[in-house]
């Protein structure tokens, strides 16, 4: 009994040892079925000979391209973006011309009567009462001046039209007897030709009267339109302000509730600047033209005080209407008085008015303000090139106040230089992050007359 356990751990000795050579079998027949791939040995490849060319390595295609070519190209793009968001504001403004056109013109009737209702106010009448009266009062004051022109002109309609026609046969004189060798069957060629073509056009003439019934019911509805913003803008101004400031972005809303003021005192300051100017031109080239006895000398002041709005065109177009007049009713000495006038007063209007009047409050340059006009113009006609001029200088004001605003903002956030090159150091961003100065919030503007619309 003795001998038992002795046998059995042989025989599990044993067993374990059966059990690992069938093991290493088992791996070494599974290595004899992966087949083995041997891999012929790479070729040598010989060096190339000692007088083959050097090949350059191939730089990055975008080190290739010239620094000037990378930057156009950036600034390129951008400039299609910009472009192509202009167009389609173009597009949409285009689309709703009338409504822009009558909010504008309200916006520029509301920054010449909202120093009145600012007074009145002052004086102790309610809110409502003051936009009342001075709204009521203003568009009265328009509209008998419209009904003023329209009742001059159809009042000396018959004077007018025999005066034309005698001046018409005295500069057809003039020209028989001048050294122009104009013989009179030229001129009665140009009448049949003139007569020949409004026969042949009758059609036209009278589907561009159709269009000018539909013109008229445009023009009404807009200046209805202008009437109720401009009641609105009056009344409730600062509000619709304070609103319209919601709708910035929260980073930008400082600096634009600080060029708003501004640009509503470049706005106002443009508007009477305009109107002063305007009346001073009227009431100059009104008299000289009364003196000179040129007929409807009332209704052509009136035209010269409108077209006095459109800055450049307007008052050669107004001057030139003048002198037409003068010429075709009074004769050719006449008409050198009148162009006299025009020229001298307007001479008088851009050498000293404009200055002394509007003064440094509104700046363009005098290529701006042709451009503007023209592009205006060419956008939407005469209420284009009329709106065209204030917004340029309301953007110009705005731009600037805001790069301003920038800088301020910039050298704020720098900390300032220490130690000895604190003198004539340029502040630079600290090393280690340091608490910067805290930036004082702007306090509200104050609600002075002439900077924003209450």
């Amino acid at each position: 009994m003795s001998r038992l356990p002795g046998w059995l751990a042989g025989l599990g000795a044993g067993l374990t040892r059966m059990g690992e050579r069938l093991d290493e079998h088992r791996s070494e027949d599974a290595d004899d079925d992966v087949p083995v791939v041997v891999l012929p040995a790479p070729e040598s490849v010989p060096p190339p000979p000692a007088y083959a060319p050097a090949v350059a390595a191939r730089p990055d295609p975008v080190a290739a391209i010239p620094w000037g070519m990378r930057v156009a190209a950036e600034a390129g793009w951008r400039l299609l973006v910009l472009a192509g968001t202009l167009w389609v504001l173009m597009r949409i403004i285009s689309a709703v011309q009338l409504v822009v056109l009558a909010f504008v013109a309200a916006l520029l009737v509301t920054a010449m009567l909202q120093p009145t209702v600012a007074r009145l106010k002052k004086l102790g009448l309610p809110r409502g009462l003051a936009t009342a009266v001075t709204a009521i009062a203003g568009f009265i004051i328009m509209g008998l001046v419209g009904w003023f022109v329209v009742w001059q002109v159809m009042d000396n309609l018959d004077n007018l039209s025999d005066r034309v026609r005698d001046g018409i046969e005295e500069l057809k004189r003039w020209l028989l007897d001048s050294p122009f060798h104009v013989t009179e069957q030229q001129i009665n060629d140009i009448a049949k030709n003139l007569s020949d073509t409004i026969g042949t056009n009758t059609e036209e003439i009278t589907s561009a009267g159709l269009q000018g019934v539909t013109v008229m019911v445009e023009i009404l509805t807009g200046i209805l339109l202008a009437m109720f913003s401009t009641l609105f803008l009056l009344y409730d101004g600062k509000r619709i302000w304070h609103w319209v400031l919601k709708l910035v972005p929260a980073q930008a809303r400082e600096g634009v509730a600080g060029a708003g003021p501004r640009a509503w005192r470049t706005l106002t300051a443009y508007v009477r600047g305009t109107v002063i100017v305007a009346l001073i031109d009227a009431i100059f080239i009104g008299l000289g033209i009364y003196f000179l006895d040129v007929p409807m000398a009332v209704p052509l002041a009136v035209f010269i005080f409108l077209f006095a709005f459109i800055p450049l065109v307007g008052a050669v177009v107004s001057g030139a209407l003048a002198v037409v007049v003068a010429l075709v009713t009074q004769g050719v000495f006449t008409a050198l008085m009148v162009l006299i006038v025009v020229l001298a007063v307007q001479q008088l209007e851009g050498h000293v008015l404009q200055p002394f009047i509007l003064g440094r409050a509104v700046r363009v340059h005098p290529l701006a303000v042709v451009l503007a006009v023209a592009a205006g113009g060419l956008t939407a006609g005469i209420g284009g090139a009329v709106v065209a001029v204030p917004l340029v200088a309301v953007t110009n004001t705005v731009v600037g106040y805001l790069r301003a605003y920038g800088k301020e903002q910039t050298l704020r956030a720098s900390p300032p230089p220490h130690g000895a090159t604190a003198v004539g150091a340029e502040p630079t961003q600290a090393p280690s992050p340091a608490p910067a100065p805290p930036t004082p919030t702007p306090s509200p503007a104050p609600a002075v007359a002439g900077e924003v619309p209450e």
